[in-house]
């Protein structure tokens, strides 16, 4: 129990970061292309608090570790923050605007995850004591999550940001036909979720490419 709760103390700031300045990235782009109701609504902003969903940010993550360390099964996590509220008539071009709106939610993931590879890189060549092996730890956690988060959100399913990118650039015909899965979006992210392999082998190329891009840039 005590291996558990330590295992989420040193996961909780990673998960938090990664949720909620993903949502902030998506209201800073769109202030910067005419929308400036997430900075109106004092949604651009690194506290947590602003962004977090009871459910989204805390209850299904903590409930996919959990299931996973109960049943050994290989830790896919995911979570989302409150959606920032975006304005799309308010934006200058407004479907390619809106496609640079939900790119950068996955891009603030990627750059964390070069931030928390520069940690890992740092203290793997320090002195090792029980904060070092605990920054390591926070580190690897940090580099797996935000990984995991942006492959998941560039998933073509609405409302995700791949399913946004998506309906942003494709023919006016097939955009409506995409987008007309956000009814059922909930229902297909939770059964994925909880799919275990079916989940695992979707995301896997595109979180090895990442994985490996980001170990290259910071030359882990």
């Amino acid at each position: 129990m005590i291996d558990i709760l330590l295992d989420i103390l040193a996961m909780a700031i990673p998960v938090i970061f990664a949720i909620t300045l993903h949502e902030a990235a998506h209201g800073y782009v769109a202030n910067l292309l005419g929308d400036p109701t997430a900075r109106m609504l004092g949604r651009i902003s690194i506290n947590p608090m602003k962004h977090v969903d009871p459910m989204g940010t805390l209850a299904v993550p903590f409930a996919l570790f959990v299931f996973s360390r109960i049943t050994h099964a290989p830790l896919t996590l995911i979570g989302w923050a409150k959606p920032v509220p975006i304005d799309v008539r308010r934006l200058r071009n407004q479907r390619s605007s809106m496609a640079w709106v939900a790119a950068a939610g996955p891009a603030s993931n990627f750059l964390m995850l070069l931030l928390w590879a520069i940690v890992l890189r740092w203290v793997s060549v320090t002195e090792v004591s029980p904060f070092s092996l605990y920054a390591e730890q926070m580190a690897e956690a940090g580099v797996q999550i935000n990984a995991v988060l942006m492959v998941f959100n560039l998933l073509p399913i609405p409302p995700l940001d791949g399913g946004r990118i998506l309906v942003s650039t494709l023919p006016i015909a097939w955009a409506i036909q995409l987008e007309s899965l956000e009814r059922y979006s909930m229902i297909i992210i939770l059964v994925l979720a909880f799919s275990g392999n079916l989940l695992e082998s979707l995301m896997r190329p595109l979180l090895y490419a990442t994985l490996s891009l980001a170990a290259w840039i910071v030359g882990l």
